[in-house]
């Protein structure tokens, strides 16, 4: 019988290719780590790595695919287990981008820790994609995102739509020189603050941005909407961000223009189909929902 504990180590020696770093992650020694390899490849009779240069062998790579879907089988059937019996002790995940906590989570979170004291909440801070991985290899419970399309083995609930808006001044004037040809030197070319292309947003926003109508521009490409919105409000350009972003606690500056041409998209929440929610989760659920309504 092969042990869990063995085939952890063997996973993330596999990603890490590395004894040391994996002996770090795992928070344990390195002689532990080369332990567990050893009782690993005497219960299966085979030799799994290659030391110098690291690598696994075939019997290892066959091994290591098994062991992927096994621990990931294992870590969906105990966030289930945990569901079921009503978790009043322990941790609930959420992975959301730093926007949708900020302006959406703090209040249901305070909630929460209010009602279920002995339930830690853990925050992913990431992209919607990001969020789907996580939600899908159980690392999360639930993801909050943007344009999440419904896929295998993921759930998508929507809480809103959301309309695009551009933060920043000066995009009026350049519309208008596009409209009557006039030609901008280089150096007073639009600047278009956007996320990088890693986001679902983007995809949507390229497709939206000839309706602007603007002459050629250039495009400044940032992380996270809060950089946008910094940047927007520091002079550098025009951000293109979810209208709810622009939240009027933030105290902005600049000029918001509302852009109706751009198409709508979604914010929700995922989980995976079939899922099981505790109460917990479905209560958090419930809150989000209030402050969505209550910021609209």
């Amino acid at each position: 019988m092969l042990d869990i504990n063995w085939l952890n180590t063997f996973v993330t020696l596999a990603q890490l290719e590395h004894f040391g770093k994996t002996a770090s992650a795992l928070h344990m020694t390195q002689p532990n780590v080369s332990l567990h390899i050893k009782q690993l490849e005497q219960s299966t009779r085979v030799k799994l790595i290659e030391r110098n240069p690291f690598r696994l062998t075939q019997a290892g790579e066959r091994l290591l695919k098994s062991a992927q879907q096994t621990l990931q089988e294992l870590q969906i059937c105990q966030a289930d287990l945990n569901a079921i019996n009503d978790l009043c002790q322990g941790t609930v995940s959420i992975a959301a981008s730093d926007i949708i906590s900020r302006l959406l989570l703090i209040k249901p979170f305070q909630s929460f820790k209010h009602e279920f004291p002995g339930i830690d909440l853990s925050l992913f801070n990431t992209t919607s994609t990001q969020a789907a991985e996580l939600v899908k290899s159980a690392k999360a419970d639930l993801g909050f995102v943007i344009a999440q399309k419904e896929s295998q083995p993921l759930h998508f609930t929507e809480l809103r739509q959301v309309r695009w808006c551009a933060l920043g001044d000066g995009l009026a004037r350049w519309q208008k020189q596009a409209m009557d040809n006039a030609a901008l030197p280089d150096d007073e070319l639009p600047t278009l603050i956007l996320l990088g292309h890693d986001t679902r947003t983007r995809d949507l926003i390229d497709l939206a941005l000839p309706s602007l109508k603007l002459p050629k521009y250039r495009i400044m490409e940032v992380g996270s909407v809060d950089a946008q919105i910094d940047w927007a409000e520091a002079g550098f350009g025009i951000a293109i961000v979810p209208a709810f972003s622009l939240h009027p606690k933030l105290n902005l500056t600049s000029t918001i223009t509302p852009l109706p041409d751009f198409p709508t998209t979604s914010l929700g929440y995922i989980v995976r189909q079939n899922q099981v929610l505790s109460r917990a989760i479905k209560q958090l659920l419930l809150w989000v929902g209030e402050e969505i309504t209550n910021s609209q």
